[in-house]
């Protein structure tokens, strides 16, 4: 059994965070595919990916020496997951949402947890806009009826099947919520000729004159791109079959993938949680979540932080002293403190100023013909993805460095 780490509240003084080692460790923790993320890190730390899909898969290296991780949405760290980790300092969740981080525990072990909640504004705002159309002018429905073999012959037949399309200006479009998508949304609405409405609580008065929604009237359209919990789907179901709610569109369910009350409701267009994709997101979701580990490294946490979710854990007393934050410093002594704001993507990066990033012996794998992803490979030698040939080779400390 591992041992458990220290609460900030059991340690004497401030923690430092730094220096660790002379070459950090960063493992993303659910995926293989590190080829975005090397560029960023690869003068500054030593990347690994585990592809696990629980810590009990996790390489005992990772668990023992990395102090930063990254991390999709196919791996829950719950308190008793992140106690297995002696080094961590800072998580970065690839997305949005940190429903899968015990936050509060990472908090009280130390440990930095940050999202990336600039990303897809504009894919989502297009998503959103692209089903209100298709609300409005039925185009899912009707092109479903042309691949099932309806034939219109004439006004009638067509009128019959476009029942329900609706004319968008002058209609009055209602946002809950006006932060990065609600904005973006409402500058489209306006141009397709809506009047727009918002209500967010959270911005002050004065910025708009917000009508503030409370009930849709009869007939509305719903359309859903944020969380799958804002929208009761026994109650819109309901809605649905007794046309209180003309027709919906949504794109997130609380529970994915769905199955349940809205399964057999009428008028309904259900999309997969695919609002927020496109390539040219997901490169800038990775390189922003890579650039926040980078920042960590060559910075002072949680100051140069710029979307840390727990940051309330890391303030310092007033009197400079006692638990409750990191001291001043980074991870380390970095090898590069270049800058790195604008996007990665734009253009290439000068050649590290340090040691290349050392590389480690990786086992063959079995039923993979693509060429291996960047970065070092951290398995439990029982997990599938490795040959049991050579499991017992999963990582091999007396490695030559290597420039990949």
């Amino acid at each position: 059994m591992l041992p458990k780490r220290s609460r900030l509240g059991d340690v004497r003084g401030p923690i430092s965070n730094g220096p660790m080692q002379s070459r950090p460790l960063v493992a993303l923790l659910d995926g293989r595919d590190c080829s975005i993320e090397m560029p960023i890190l690869k003068d500054v730390a030593t990347v690994a990916f585990c592809d696990a899909q629980s810590t009990s898969e996790i390489h005992e290296k990772v668990l023992n020496e990395a102090v930063g991780a990254l991390m999709w949405h196919t791996i829950i760290l719950t308190k008793e997951d992140l106690e297995k980790f002696k080094a961590l300092r800072i998580i970065v969740r690839i997305g949005s949402g940190v429903d899968n981080i015990d936050v509060k525990a990472a908090g009280e072990l130390g440990i930095a947890v940050c999202n990336v909640p600039g990303y897809g504004v504009e894919e989502v705002a297009d998503t959103t806009m692209c089903l209100i159309l298709n609300l409005y002018r039925r185009t899912y429905w009707l092109a479903n009826m042309v691949r099932e073999g309806k034939k219109f012959t004439g006004p009638e037949q067509v009128r019959d099947a476009a029942q329900g399309c609706a004319r968008i200006r002058g209609d009055t479009l209602g946002l809950v919520g006006l932060g990065r998508i609600g904005s973006a949304v409402a500058l489209r609405a306006k141009v397709f000729g809506f009047n727009v409405s918002f209500y967010d609580p959270y911005l002050p008065d004065g910025i708009e004159k917000s009508l503030g929604l409370n009930r849709m009237r009869p007939g509305a359209f719903l359309v859903n791109t944020a969380r799958g919990g804002l929208v009761d789907d026994e109650a819109l179901a309901h809605a649905l079959k007794q046309g209180r709610i003309r027709a919906a569109a949504l794109d997130v369910h609380e529970n994915e993938p769905y199955n349940g009350a809205l399964k057999d409701a009428p008028n309904l267009l259900c999309t997969p949680h695919a609002a927020f994709y496109s390539e040219a997101a997901t490169t800038e979701l990775r390189e922003m979540a890579a650039s926040e580990i980078r920042r960590a490294i060559i910075g002072n946490i949680p100051d140069c932080l710029r979307n840390c979710v727990n940051k309330e854990y890391f303030l310092r007393s007033s009197t400079g002293g006692g638990a409750g934050g990191y001291s001043e410093g980074g991870l380390q002594q970095a090898h590069s403190t270049t800058p790195l704001e604008a996007p990665h993507s734009a253009g290439s990066h000068g050649p590290p100023s340090g040691p290349p990033p050392p590389s480690v012996a990786v086992p063959p794998v079995s039923g993979v013909t693509a060429p291996p992803p960047q970065g070092i490979l951290l398995q439990t030698p029982h997990h599938s993805m490795v040959s049991k040939s050579s499991s017992s080779h999963c990582f091999s400390e007396e490695t030559t460095t290597s420039n990949r």
